[in-house]
Parts: C-alpha cells; structure tokens; sequence
C-alpha cells in the first residue's frame, strides 16, 4: 500500500510508504502500529525488518525502516493523506515516489517473487 503527501505538506503530492516519527518510549514497530492507526484508522500485525534506509534531503535526514505487515483489522482511510492505493511491484514505476524511497522501491522491484 502506497500513500499520496497531502499537497500543502513538503514533497506534496508525492508517494509514500505509511510511517512516522517514533515518538519516546515507543519502538519502531509500535510507531508504525500507531501511524497506521492514526492516519489509516488500521490495525497492523508488523513482522520481521524488510530494510532500513538513511536519506538526507536538503532539510533532514530520514531513517527509514520497512517491515513486512499486514492489516489485522479495519479498512485504510484517507485520514491524513490525498490517496492511498494498493499497488503491485510492476506498478511502481506509474508513481512518483518521494526520493528518500528510492532504494526501498528497488528491493522490493528486486524480490518481488520471494515477499
């Protein structure tokens, strides 16, 4: 599942995979469980680490993690974002993603037999 940047937000109109700060206390997993919930009204079973990617833009720098996940209960909503949609790895190219994701579209390009 892919996610639209709201167009006032920076990289606006951009896709994007869901996520958020990790805020203290919390872990990476438990963010991502509470990301989903908040701007998706889901529920995730999050699994094992897919990847984990740094990315500097010219105003921060992002750490990345993707995990294998599934939704374990509710149907995504567009709370926070212009669109979602489910896409598969060949579709990736139709999508303008933002850059910091570059690297994690490659690997799942790459190992899209084996996910």
């Amino acid at each position: 599942m892919i996610c639209q940047r709201p167009a006032h937000k920076a990289r606006g109109l951009l896709w994007e995979f869901v996520g958020g700060k990790v805020e203290p206390g919390e872990t990476r997993a438990q963010a991502l469980i509470r990301e989903c919930r908040e701007e998706l009204d889901i529920t995730l079973a999050v699994g094992e680490v897919f990847m984990e990617v740094v990315h500097e833009y010219p105003d921060l720098t992002v750490h990345l993690t993707l995990f294998h996940a599934a939704i374990a209960s509710g149907m995504p909503k567009k709370l926070e974002h212009n669109d979602i949609r489910w896409i598969t790895p060949s579709e990736i190219p139709q999508y303008d993603f933002c850059p910091a994701d570059a690297e994690i579209l490659r690997r799942i390009q790459e190992t899209a037999g084996n996910l």
